[in-house]
């Protein structure tokens, strides 16, 4: 089987940036489900993610639907260790290093770990630090964490790097679902300086400019959902950005030669 990560060091070698689709299960049903499907039918991005901060609605199902219907891989994104699907062809394995919780740092580790372990899914070590949005989300009330302020770019990069060394193979900037701001461009640069590590960023993305900008600053794989669950023909523009992001940097014009004999 193919690994996921070693596709994500690949193209972060090559500079090929990546864009998942986040689905929440409890917000993506009925017409906003079935709308969502027939635009990524059309424009596949490179991953969906699947989860939640609270997710209430089944996981498994809509991941068995996403499979049937798409042709890309889905990878879990879990709020806590009972959205553990192990039907999706990876999972982000995520320790919330931003905070001092230690429910979210190991203890919903310790409560999944042997059925991950038993379901054979391709598992992602992943440092998971939350950036503040501009104001409180979903997972910063879950989790009783403080986010990292927007202005503390060298707090997120000593947390970056104490992830590397712990042995994750992912470091994700997290801004939330619905953050009024995405992470900082400065800090998403910052990060990205002193980290070896493919670097995700996620929240308060609403625009082709705010996706581009995120690329720029170093992103590797950006991922994009809320703005989705209320327009999902946006997902056709994200993915198109995505995939002629940097093109043109392959090609070079050739030079004129201007002598004549």
């Amino acid at each position: 089987m193919k690994s996921i990560y070693k596709s994500i060091l690949l193209k972060k070698d090559i500079n090929r940036k990546m864009l998942a689709v986040l689905l929440d299960p409890d917000q993506c049903r009925g017409s906003v489900l079935a709308s969502t499907v027939a635009v990524l039918k059309a424009h596949i991005p490179d991953f969906i993610f699947v989860g939640g901060s609270h997710t209430i609605n089944s996981v498994d199902s809509l991941i068995d639907l996403l499979k049937d219907e798409i042709k890309t891989k889905i990878i879990l994104f879990p709020g806590n260790a009972s959205q553990f699907s192990s039907n999706a062809h990876a999972l982000l394995y995520l320790s919330l290093l931003s905070g001092r919780n230690a429910e979210f740092l190991i203890g919903q580790h310790v409560s999944s770990s042997v059925a991950i372990k038993k379901s054979e899914i391709e598992v992602i070590p992943t440092g998971y630090l939350l950036i503040d949005g501009g104001k409180p989300t979903s997972v910063e009330y879950i989790s009783n964490t403080r986010p990292i302020p927007r202005d503390k770019k060298e707090i997120a990069l000593s947390t970056a790097v104490a992830a590397e060394l712990l042995g994750m193979k992912l470091v994700y900037l997290e801004a939330g679902s619905g953050a009024a701001h995405p992470v900082p461009p400065a800090m998403i640069e910052y990060v990205k300086s002193g980290l070896s590590l493919p670097l995700i960023v996620g929240g308060g993305i609403k625009t082709k400019l705010q996706l581009k900008e995120a690329f720029d600053a170093g992103a590797d794989l950006v991922v994009v959902g809320n703005i989705f669950e209320s327009e999902p023909s946006k997902i056709a523009e994200f993915v198109a950005l995505t995939k002629t992001y940097g093109v043109e940097d392959f090609f070079v014009e050739p030079a004129i030669n201007t002598f004549k004999s």
